[in-house]
């Protein structure tokens, strides 16, 4: 998910911890996840957009450097350094003229590697989060002005589908249509859903469902913004197409505004109540204290959860750990950095929710490294060279650590207390 960011509320290391205890998490998810409902499911948003030049796509430094034939301080477009040393040498790719504080090569990872999806849901499993959420942009399928990136897009899915299938976690396709010109928009999402559908992949056995369907989900759903040339008419096609009965039907679950019900026009009132589920992107939608502190907003969480159960509607949250995107945005450091507070700002959200009752939520996001909520392991001794946020000292697996723990709890209808229980 890109460039939804409410920035009128954005007011403007350390190495690996010893491994991880599965004592303390163990028993947050079973060994194999039911994809038979997606109540009560913890999952983070995939990206696996990123590539490195000499991977099966090779397409350069994707995702990683505005110049894909190279990878420089001033063209970086990602604000976090990964945590590689424990990836296979055919997984790691030097990143040239890039050195940690210790004088050592800095590499990165291309998502367009089995070994490393693999990798990636393993650490779902250990942790206890559910599964993922695959990012499927419409800009990247075939006929759209990104279809040289398709055949790697769908390397990475079948890549996931594996992964999901050796952990036992679950996934589902998140749709996107930022970027995409308005008159595509329905004819390509709904064309390459019908394509997965014809070839089995949504009957994949580790597809999460809900109410006998498959489920689905569209972020796109803001109201007057330019990257997501969104209308009444348009959402009414595409909740039609999927509520339509037949082999093509599924739950839809709309991602969209997280002030949704301020939304002044009663048509746009009037189809976010026909969504089998609505998930508010809440990433850079703030409060601040007396004392200056960020917070994510949450105040109107419980309204939220209440008209959308009056309407019949799922309300799937959305929690983040944090936010910055200078480099992706060329802004000087430091200058959006919303401070994740050493996991404060995240187990707050955890807490508010366990407040509420809720025992299924949207994690934004495992790997997301260009708006700096990434959730996997980052290390907080990044290069030298260029602008980097870490986890501010923590270790590496702590927000896996924090998600985990904080699913657990929630998931067993256990309080999450507003301090954080566990020990980095």
């Amino acid at each position: 998910m890109k460039h939804f960011i409410p920035l009128a509320f954005v007011s403007f290391a350390l190495v690996c911890a010893p491994s991880f205890a599965a004592s303390t998490t163990a028993d947050a998810a079973p060994s194999v996840v039911s994809a038979a409902s997606l109540r009560g499911k913890v999952m983070c948003g995939y990206q696996g957009w990123f590539r490195c030049p000499g991977d099966a796509a090779n397409l350069g430094w994707v995702h990683w450097s505005r110049d894909s034939k190279r990878i420089a301080p001033e063209a970086l477009t990602f604000e976090m350094w990964p945590d590689v040393r424990g990836y296979s040498a055919a997984e790691r790719f030097a990143a040239p003229g890039f050195t940690h504080p210790d004088g050592s090569q800095a590499e990165l990872f291309s998502s367009d590697n089995a070994a490393t999806v693999r990798r990636h849901f393993e650490w779902m499993r250990d942790y206890g989060i559910d599964g993922a959420w695959l990012q499927r942009f419409l800009v990247g399928l075939p006929g759209a002005r990104g279809e040289k990136f398709y055949p790697s897009n769908r390397r990475v899915l079948d890549h996931l589908r594996d992964a999901a299938r050796q952990t036992g976690r679950v996934w589902a396709l998140s749709y996107d249509i930022a970027g995409m010109p308005p008159e595509g928009i329905f004819e390509t999402l709904t064309g390459d859903w019908k394509k997965l559908v014809d070839e089995k992949i949504i009957a994949d056995e580790r597809y999460v469902r809900e109410a006998g369907l498959p489920v689905v989900q569209i972020w796109g759903f803001y109201h007057n913004n330019p990257h997501t040339p969104m209308d009444a008419e348009l959402a009414n096609r595409l909740i039609e197409f999927f509520r339509t009965s037949g082999r093509y039907a599924a739950f839809l679950i709309g991602g969209g505004d997280w002030n949704w019900r301020r939304n002044p026009d009663p048509a746009w009132q009037a189809f976010c109540r026909k969504f089998g589920a609505y998930c508010p992107w809440n990433v850079g939608n703030l409060g601040k204290d007396r004392d200056g502190v960020l917070h994510a907003s949450m105040h109107y969480w419980a309204d939220d959860q209440r008209e959308c159960e009056k309407s019949g509607v799922f309300w799937l949250p959305v929690v983040y750990p944090g936010f910055s995107w200078d480099n992706l945005k060329r802004l000087p450091a430091g200058a959006s950095n919303v401070s994740r507070r050493r996991g404060e700002f995240l187990w707050e959200q955890f807490h508010k929710l366990s407040e509420l009752g809720v025992d299924s939520v949207y994690v934004a996001m495992f790997d997301e490294m260009d708006e700096g909520t990434a959730m996997f392991k980052i290390t907080s001794a990044p290069p030298t060279q260029g602008h980097f946020v870490g986890y501010e000292g923590m270790p590496s697996d702590w927000y896996l650590r924090l998600v985990g723990e904080g699913a657990r709890l929630l998931k067993k209808h256990l309080p999450v207390p507003a301090e954080i229980p566990i020990q980095p």
